[in-house]
Formats: structure tokens, sequence, C-alpha cells
């Protein structure tokens, strides 16, 4: 009998975040499970939405059918397998349809399933869990006719020490996506209740060191640009994490990482480590009200996470933060103290989520007594709580813009807090200004923008915020400051020089003067200066030029 199996999911997009390696686990398990080889043939197929072809067609309907054409073929019997998630869940489902009237056997996984395995009856089965040892065993039943499997299957956690990676057997090559998601462990020592993670085991379970190592050696030899490390809690083993950091450095100098991290668990040695191999950490704060966290399951010492922080500053390692709004017991103005929180603490980024109450946690199970009104089907967004109204979800996400354009894509960290001072405003006032002034009222709401164009946003809304509060001589300063480090960022991310005229002299607005405008200002002289930046041994620089 001529079997195909076809392992699918359909991403947001094609990029290292976005790889489809839940899809391509599932396909190296069917590959290399003992009897079904060379008795079938295993493909992995990805659709993306930035699919040229997928984007010209508008309707649900005709994008599922394009899925289900696209992943037919003929044989004696056809096994598709979906990965599932919350933004692809609804497409996938139709596309199966439209293949179950052409004989193919469909069978449905990943989050989105195991949060209700029982919801989805277009699939012909759906496995709950990790499928590595399930989706095999269950495709060697559909092959053996003889043999009857249920309809749900609630996979039994296997052992990681078996199983094998996508990348080292070829069924995903982590170049065609210019970067890898990369697996250290599974599961998580916390129970966040809003997490998928809230009603599993509260264990982490490791992938042996003999792999990690494999899969380093594989991104050394394709020179693998980037790497986003799949750990909620990266450092919590401190000398694990700090034993891959060296593994990391002596394999891959030239590749950058990513890394999910707790800021309570950092030291002064770990910061160090983090120090020497090209890197950026994300940390969840996700609110600054104790109380909130206590709600959602979320420990936090805010004694501890400000010390790490301030290691993470000291040391200069580039990090960033996440913020949810709309949590149980979080109010508006709970939130806006939370962001104003974050930037003082002056993260490279800050991502500003909505709260989606996800079926299958802990959160879902007690939304409905936690005051909390959400949407019923995928992205199950909040839509207010007892202390959040709808009218503040509108600000808040008018917020999360702003803080997204302005702050991030803006690259405003070396100068935000600066001008937050000079101005007397808290951070989040700035960017609410800037929403309504610059992306409301001149039509920008959609902004993606080149930093340039950021840059220019930016530049014209402060220089009427410090004219309408009668501060224009403090504006200059404020705008080579901007305009220095936007040169210094942009020949940062693409090597090119820029060339940048000044009114002060460069040497001081590069200096710790800058960080106070206002002294700045007073108590030194404008001096006309012209700089060219450039690349030096890896970092961006500048050289006076006439």
């Amino acid at each position: 009998m001529s079997v195909a199996v076809v392992c699918t999911t359909l991403l947001i997009e094609k990029s290292p975040q976005a790889l489809p390696l839940g899809a391509a686990c599932i396909a190296s398990a069917v590959k290399n499970w003992p009897n079904l080889k060379d008795k079938i043939n295993v493909n992995l197929k990805a659709f993306s939405l930035e699919d040229d072809d997928f984007k010209k067609l508008k309707s649900k309907d005709e994008r599922a059918e394009y899925i289900a054409d696209k992943l037919y073929q003929p044989c004696e019997k056809l096994i598709v397998c979906f990965s599932c998630f919350v933004w692809n869940v609804e497409i996938l489902r139709q596309a199966a349809a439209f293949l179950k009237t052409k004989g193919a056997v469909t069978i449905a996984g990943g989050p989105e399933i195991t949060a209700h395995p029982s919801f989805y009856k277009d699939f012909d089965y759906t496995v709950s869990g990790e499928g590595e040892v399930s989706v095999p065993e269950l495709i060697s039943k559909i092959i053996n006719t003889s043999e009857k499997s249920d309809k749900v299957i609630i996979s039994q956690l296997p052992e990681l020490s078996i199983l094998h990676s996508p990348y080292l057997d070829g069924i995903i090559d982590p170049s065609e996506y210019e970067g890898a998601l990369w697996e250290l462990a599974r599961g998580c020592p916390f129970k966040c209740a809003y997490c998928y993670e809230s009603k599993g085991a509260k264990t982490v379970r490791l992938f042996p060191m003999e792999r990690i190592k494999a899969e380093l050696d594989l991104f050394a030899r394709k020179k693998i640009p980037q790497v986003f490390v799949l750990d909620p809690t990266y450092n919590v083993n401190k000398n694990r994490a700090v034993e891959l950091l060296r593994l990391i450095r002596q394999k891959t100098p030239n590749t950058f990482y990513y890394f999910e991290a707790r800021a309570e668990f950092i030291d002064r040695e770990l910061a160090r480590e983090f120090t020497k191999i090209p890197c950026a950490l994300q940390i969840g704060l996700q609110s600054a009200n104790e109380d909130v966290l206590k709600l959602v399951n979320r420990p936090w010492d805010k004694k501890k996470f400000l010390k790490g922080i301030s290691i993470l500053n000291e040391e200069g390692v580039t990090f960033g933060l996440d913020l949810i709004f709309g949590l149980p017991g979080e109010s508006f103005g709970s939130f806006r103290d939370g962001m104003d929180f974050a930037l003082s603490l002056y993260p490279n980024n800050l991502e500003v989520f909505c709260l989606s109450v996800l079926p299958g946690t802990d959160l879902f199970d007690r939304a409905e007594g936690l005051g909390l009104e959400w949407e019923k089907d995928p992205p199950y967004h909040v839509i207010k709580n007892k202390q959040f109204s709808i009218e503040d979800m509108k600000k808040a996400k008018k917020l999360a813009k702003a803080c997204s354009v302005f702050y991030n894509d803006g690259r405003a960290v070396p100068w935000f807090n600066s001008v937050c001072r000079v101005l007397k405003m808290k951070g989040s006032k700035l960017l609410e200004l800037f929403y309504d002034k610059k992306l409301t009222m001149d039509g920008n709401t959609d902004c993606c923008c080149e930093h340039t164009q950021i840059e220019k946003l930016q530049l014209e809304f402060l220089r009427a915020i410090f004219t309408e509060r009668k501060m224009e001589r403090y504006f200059r300063a404020t705008e080579d400051i901007i305009k220095f480090y936007g040169a210094i960022s942009r020949t940062t991310a693409s090597g090119k020089s820029e060339i940048v005229q000044l009114n002060y002299n460069a040497e001081y607005v590069a200096s710790d003067y800058a960080s106070d405008i206002r002294w700045f200002t007073e108590n030194l002289k404008p001096q006309r200066s012209k700089i060219q930046t450039f690349m030096n041994q890896g970092s961006a620089d500048f050289k006076f030029i006439k």
C-alpha cells in the first residue's frame, strides 16, 4: 500500500519565530517510528499568511480550499496531520473538511486542540498533548485497518531522550527560514493561570546535552544568523544556563540568540556570561501589581526583580519586557502604572499584549468567577473585566500601539526617560499624546514605517510638545540626542554609514551629560558639529567630518 503522511500548519509569517517546529517534530517522529519505516512517505508542508498566492485569496473558504488542494496527492492512503494554534485553527479545520471529501484521513494536534480535543469534529482524530509518540502509534493503527483507535487521544509525556531532532534528520532546514526555534526543555516550574502550562505537571524536562551539541554543530555549519531559544525559564537552573552559554560561545560565536528569562534569577556571573555572546533577553513582567499577579498564580519578588534588572543594565545586557492588559484585578490606572514602571527600567523593547483567555488553562476555568468577559472564538481576547471597562481596553490598545511605534520601532530606549524627565511627564502620558497627535490625527494608525520615517514623526511630535509647553530651548538638545542615537542604531542594524548634522558637540551628545537634558541645555553651549557613523570592530562608532 502506498501511504503518504503530510504534516502541515499555517504560519503567521515566514521567519525564524514562525518556523513550523511543531509540525516538523511530528514529521520527524513518524519518519523514524520503527514499524513505519519504509512503509510511508513523510513530508512537511507549511503555509504562511504572507505567501503571495495566499494573500490573493480573501475569504477563509478560498484559503482553506487552497491549502487542501496543495496538500492533496493521489495515493492509496493520504494522512494529513495538522498543527493547530489560535490563529490558524479555523482555516485548518475547513481545509480538513475539504480533504475528507477526497478520502484523506485527518489528524489534528497542537495547543488549540490540546485545550479541548473533543470540540473539533471536522478532524477524524484529535491528539491532546505532545504527539511524538501518540501520532506514530495512531498512524500505525490507521494503516493496519484491523486495529481501531479512539477518535480523541490523550498523549502521555514522551521521554525527550528518545525523540529525534527535525533539524538533525533533515525534516526542516533552518537556513530556509534564516534562523531557528531551538528547544532546550519542555515544561515550566511555574503555573501562571493564563498559560497552557497552568495545568501541566510542575516539572521541567531537559533535552539531552548530546542532542543540543549536535544541533549547535548544525547551526554552525549552516551559519544560522539567529536562534530563538524555546525554554520559558532558561535561567532557573543557573549551572545549566551557564554551561549552555559557554557552549554557544564556543560553537556559534556569531549567531544571535534570543532567550526568555526570569529577572529574579539573574546574578552577576550569569549576566556576564550573556555579554559574551550576541544575544537579547525577553523578560515577562506582565503586571507590576502584586495583587493582580497573585490572582493569576504568577510569583513575583519585586526586590529581586529590580536587582536582576539593575545587574542587566550595569553589565550592558540587552533585554526587553512583556506586559499584559486586561488581567483580572487590573484597572486601566494600574496598567498605566505598570507601563510607567516598565519604561523606567530602560528595556530595549516593551511588548504589550491583550490578555487571551485560552481554553484549557486554569484562567479559562476561573474566568467567569474573576469577572472576565472574553471573545469565545480565537484569539479569545478579553473584552473587559470588573475594573477594566470596554473603553479602558480601547485606551490600552492605543497605548500598546503607541509603545510599539514610538518606543520599540522608534528605538527610543537611549533617550526616552531623559525626554520624560525634562518634560516632567510620565512615559505612558507621552505615548498617549503621541497616539492622539501623530497616529490618529495624522492618519498613521497602521504605521509600519522605516526607522527614518518614525524618527521624523518623533521629532515632529516632540517639537510640538516642547513648543506647547514653552520649552523650545530644550528641544535642540533633544533633537540632537534623537538624531545621534537614531543614526548609530541604523548603522548597527545595516552596517551603512550615515552623516548627521548636530547643534552640539557630538562628544557631549554621546556622553552621560545627555541623560539630563535640562542640565545639558543650561550648562553647555551649542557648537555645531557634523559626524559620520561607521562600523568599528563590530560596533557602531562616529567621527567628526568637515
